[in-house]
């Protein structure tokens, strides 16, 4: 029995006892939540529903927790049930309505884990966005693996989403970067505020290459080319990192064709009707001040040029009207003054910043014994920091721990072959129960036929409470945006199946006389039991970004 069929039960037991006139309510949720109790004493699931409608039924509690339980109690699958405190309802299947799931699991193969919790969301989410005027580094990093996290879970909840890398190719530091790219074409010096590094160097002979004649090019000729050039070139190589990284934006969004699509008028526009926009000494202001932020921001300056806010506004106002009625912005550490502003943009479009705008800071990490790029020079690259430690081992670090934090990496930890290492720890679970398969198979056991009544150790009831709980998992952490709560479950998987796995045998076995026993139910419960371990650490890893190899 999974979660969602208790739940569905007890909600059933409710409407039957409304029915019967036991209890007296006008509505029953859509919805009973069960959870997993923190000791495996109180039972294998518990609900709090007597609680929330006591007052509402004009009972107390405990006495409409006594007529839940009474009618739970007659149903088939349920061992027992109790009352504890002041109403909760403790719950224990019996030993086949368990087991039961590990065959539900295995047969719902990837979709395992998938619920409805934000079903209805139509969701935009943005993150990483650099500037491209240089590789990734380790200031993208953070973002790159938990927002590809998030959007997982998101998906994986039921959420319409759509992944966003906002483009930032507008403004002057496109014309630093091009300035930049041609000097190194022509052997010249980095100009003065421009940027160094051998990625400069690289990105000029590529162009070169290309484009023997740029050197005989008058420099007001050659410059818009080497600024197309450079840009698609270093977009180009953008996009192989994050793909190395197992990154894939559904869009990438340009910030140029906000300037040259006139949709940053459009949207001054859009504004003013609003009643937001005023003019002051030539220029043009948001009123942002009447929504929290520290004062109001200049859209259009006094000389005509669009601000950066100006393209930000645009920026959130296509969003809007492209459908998104939640917009995530997941920003760096540096981007705390952000929040004010985009929340008083969505407010002065007409929007609820509390719920059609969310703004997530992630903190800053280090990584130990990291070096500066020889290529970039000043900074320690995303492609270089995959080759040293691995996608793997980097992404998994990434998202195990709360984004609100700093986080410091340690580089040896990470590549240790030992339970210490968290990743290691789980990749080898999955491992270890994928050989356990082959071993049992091997010997003639296979999944023909299921008793899940056969799955009464203490070690097999602990399992299977885990493997329950993994959906209600991808819920919380698709609506908290907390993807570490998947990589956490996931150690805590591990260690039941390792524990179940050193006390139950799968494949049968052979006396010291060299007799095998019969194959037999238990054997093939277990496999399937086995097997569905290995699919929920398979989605599981899946939802993180992180492969699951069968052998290590």
């Amino acid at each position: 029995m999974t979660p969602e069929e208790l739940s569905a039960l007890v909600k059933t037991t409710l409407t039957e006892a409304v029915a019967a006139g036991d209890v007296v309510l006008d509505s029953i949720p859509d919805e009973v939540r069960v959870e997993r109790p923190k000791s495996r004493d109180h039972g294998d699931w518990a609900t709090n529903i007597a609680l929330q409608l006591a007052k509402k039924a004009g009972t107390n509690p405990r006495q409409l927790a006594e007529i839940i339980a009474t009618r739970l109690n007659e149903h088939e699958g349920i061992s027992a049930v109790e009352i504890a405190g002041p109403g909760f309802i403790n719950i224990t299947l019996d030993a086949a309505a368990a087991g039961q799931l590990a065959q539900q699991i295995v047969e719902a193969g990837d979709s395992y884990g998938h619920n409805e919790a934000l079903v209805g969301h139509t969701i935009n989410l943005e993150y990483v966005s650099a500037n491209p005027t240089g590789p990734l580094h380790m200031g993208h990093t953070r973002w790159a693996a938990v927002g590809d996290a998030i959007a997982r879970v998101l998906r994986a909840s039921g959420a319409e989403l759509t992944t966003e890398y906002y483009i930032n190719d507008a403004g002057n530091q496109m014309n630093v970067f091009a300035d930049s790219v041609l000097a190194a074409v022509h052997g010249e010096p980095t100009p003065e505020g421009g940027y160094p590094g051998q990625y400069i160097q690289d990105l000029a002979a590529q162009i070169t290459a290309e484009r023997p004649e740029i050197k005989d090019l008058p420099r007001d000729e050659a410059l818009p080319v080497v600024r197309e050039l450079a840009y698609s070139g270093q977009l180009a190589q953008i996009r192989k990192t994050l793909e190395d990284f197992h990154i894939a934006f559904d869009l990438w969004f340009s910030e140029k064709t906000l300037h040259d699509g006139g949709k940053i008028d459009d949207a001054v526009a859009t504004l003013r009707e609003q009643g937001h926009v005023y003019d002051k000494d030539g220029a043009v202001f948001l009123r942002t001040t009447d929504f929290g932020d520290d004062k109001d921001r200049v859209l259009i300056k006094a000389d005509g040029e669009k601000t950066y806010f100006a393209a930000d506004a645009a920026y959130y106002l296509s969003k809007r009207e492209r459908g998104f009625t939640e917009k995530i912005y997941l920003l760096g550490a540096d981007h705390h003054g952000y929040i004010g502003r985009l929340k008083a943009i969505a407010a002065c479009a007409g929007d609820d910043p509390e719920t059609n705008i969310e703004i997530l800071i992630g903190q800053m990490i280090s990584v130990k014994g990291a070096r500066l790029s020889k290529r970039a020079g000043n900074m320690i690259l995303l492609e270089e920091l995959i080759e040293w430690l691995g996608a793997d081992a980097l992404r998994y670090t990434l998202a195990r721990y709360p984004t609100d934090s700093p986080l410091d990496v340690d580089p040896e930890l990470l590549q240790s072959k030992t339970n210490d290492n968290p990743v290691f720890y789980v990749q080898y679970a999955h491992a270890r129960a994928c050989n356990a398969a082959r071993n049992a198979e091997a010997h003639g056991v296979d999944r023909s036929s299921f008793d899940a009544g056969q799955l009464s150790h203490e070690r097999e009831e602990e399992l299977l409470a885990h493997l329950a709980s993994f959906p209600n998992t991808v819920a919380r952490a698709a609506e908290l945006r907390e993807p570490h709560r998947v990589a956490r479950y996931l150690e805590d998987l591990a260690s039941a199946y390792h524990a179940w796995y050193a006390k139950c045998r799968i494949a049968p076995s052979t006396s010291e006389s060299g007799e095998t026993e019969p194959v037999s139910d238990l054997h093939r419960g277990r496999l399937w039991l086995n097997d569905a371990a290995v699919q929920v650490l398979r989605n599981g890893l899946a939802l993180l970004g992180v492969t699951a190899p069968e052998k290590m």
